[in-house]
């Protein structure tokens, strides 16, 4: 259950610590940010418990797992109307959900509605995601794609 909190300099070099590696020992951790190893325990499950840490996760390089292609897709959905039985965005949302190759999915403002970040194999995954997949969606109307040539800059880490 997530509480707020109010954080102070020490739980921001705590979450600091604990996004460059997720995997340190609570002893690495104390002296990195100047506790006991039993205050800095008290401190990560203070965090966790009031949902500031959401979860811990291993970060996988996609082309070591086959997944060498990675598009950002601008999609449109049809508007919503009073004749529409069920919200379109409610049904692309849910869809989404299902959809294990688009790894974020964000509404966005401006002209188009949402950006998908999509992680597949190679341009006939793609192919196959985008027709057989996205634009069979009855919410779809658009999609707009571009393809990573380079990442430049990569991290998980909130700049606190």
């Amino acid at each position: 259950m997530a509480t707020e909190i109010q954080l102070d300099s020490i739980d921001i070099r705590v979450l600091r610590a604990l996004q460059e590696n997720g995997r340190i020992t609570y002893d690495e951790l104390a002296d990195k940010v100047s506790l006991s190893s039993s205050a800095a325990l008290r401190r990560v499950k203070r965090l966790e418990e009031a949902g500031v840490i959401a979860r811990y996760v291993a970060l996988l390089k996609p082309e070591s797992v086959g997944l060498g292609l990675t598009a950002y897709l601008n999609v449109r959905l049809e508007k919503f109307t009073a004749t529409h039985k069920r919200n379109p965005m409610d049904s692309f949302r849910a869809a989404v959900q299902t959809w294990p190759e688009v790894v974020e999915c964000s509404a966005l403002t401006g002209e188009m509605d949402y950006l998908l970040c999509v992680v597949v194999a190679d341009m006939a995954h793609y192919s196959r995601f985008v027709l057989d997949t996205l634009l069979s969606h009855p919410s779809v109307q658009d999609c707009k794609t571009s393809f990573v040539l380079d990442r430049v800059k990569r991290t998980t880490a909130l700049p606190i």
